[in-house]
């Protein structure tokens, strides 16, 4: 894993620590200049046809999937090769951007906020893939750890992180999630372009891949008929697809000297059902139901969510 040097007076690079914190590894080789646009074609590769279902190892990002398979209540499944969730496609690699190009993508939707994009790069989308940037706030909590990890000092970092502070930072973003008009209208326009009967095979990222990427596909699921247990199975899968990297993470900032108590971090890093608890109690008290919500706060109406279904379900 390439990692930044750090430079205790520069922003950039308390925000490269920050992104390595949170976000997928920097790569053994940085991606070649081509960064978007690049002209790798599915027809150049075999990319990952093969592969369907479950995680990707699409190489330069750990926690993509194919959400193909999973199940309903109805007894259908969602199809293969239609709905992928992913982290940050900014450091993918040319093997990466080829491997992407293979599972014939049509549209990539990027919930980052221009400034994580400013840190983590742009996405590396193979030529023909359109991408439409949908940013959701994260709530202060980049901003949070970057204050925290450029101190250097560790009562500092105690006192923004600790105590139960990082926890409560997870908790009003997932509120947020619900209660935000922006972050409704990026997740709803999101749902219904899946509905339409046009759009062809989908994937959408933040940086993690775990908290705006997590919710998501918490709600399409459940949209399509999922159980509670299976979208929740999906959503805590982040834990496992992010664990060695998260841990390498931690490493580096006490290696680095950048923390004390790298372990601080840890409930920015994790999902956790608590968190998603905390979106869906603020679903109850504002609109008293999940299809109320899907309706009235996404913008998906019982039709919509017809169409959505006989779309993406076998």
């Amino acid at each position: 894993m390439r990692l930044p040097r750090l430079l205790p007076a520069a922003p950039a690079a308390a925000a490269s620590l920050c992104l390595l914190a949170l976000s997928s590894p920097a790569t053994a080789a940085e991606p070649a200049a081509a960064s978007a646009g690049s002209t790798v074609t599915a027809a150049e590769t075999p990319g990952l046809r093969g592969v369907r279902g479950g995680h990707i190892p699409l190489a330069g990002t750990v926690n993509t999937r194919d959400l193909g398979g999973l199940g309903t209540v109805f007894g259908r499944h969602i199809r293969e090769g239609l709905l992928f969730r992913s982290d940050s496609l900014g450091k993918l690699t040319d093997e990466g951007v080829a491997q992407l190009a293979g599972l014939g993508l049509r549209s990539v939707v990027d919930f980052r906020t221009p400034f994580e994009i400013e840190y983590d790069k742009p996405d590396r989308l193979p030529q023909g893939v359109t991408g439409t940037a949908r940013p959701v706030s994260d709530n202060g909590s980049y901003k949070l750890l970057m204050d925290a990890i450029a101190s250097r000092d560790p009562q500092k970092q105690q006192e923004l992180l600790g105590d139960g502070k990082a926890e409560a930072a997870m908790h009003d973003i997932y509120r947020t999630f619900v209660t935000d008009p922006d972050s409704r209208a990026a997740f709803g326009a999101t749902l219904r372009d899946l509905a339409r009967k046009d759009s062809g095979p989908v994937l959408f990222h933040c940086t993690s891949g775990k908290d705006r990427t997590g919710w998501m596909t918490y709600v399409l699921l459940r949209a399509l008929g999922a159980s509670k247990a299976t979208a929740e199975k999906d959503y805590l899968y982040s834990n496992t697809l992010r664990a060695e990297t998260d841990k390498k993470a931690r490493d580096y900032l006490k290696e680095s000297g950048a923390m004390q108590n790298p372990d601080l971090i840890i409930p920015l890093q994790e999902v956790s059902t608590a968190y998603l608890d905390t979106a869906l109690a603020e679903i109850t008290r504002g609109y008293g139901s999940f299809p109320a919500y899907l309706a009235k706060g996404l913008g998906l109406d019982p039709a919509a969510q017809a169409r959505l279904r006989a779309r993406l379900l076998n």
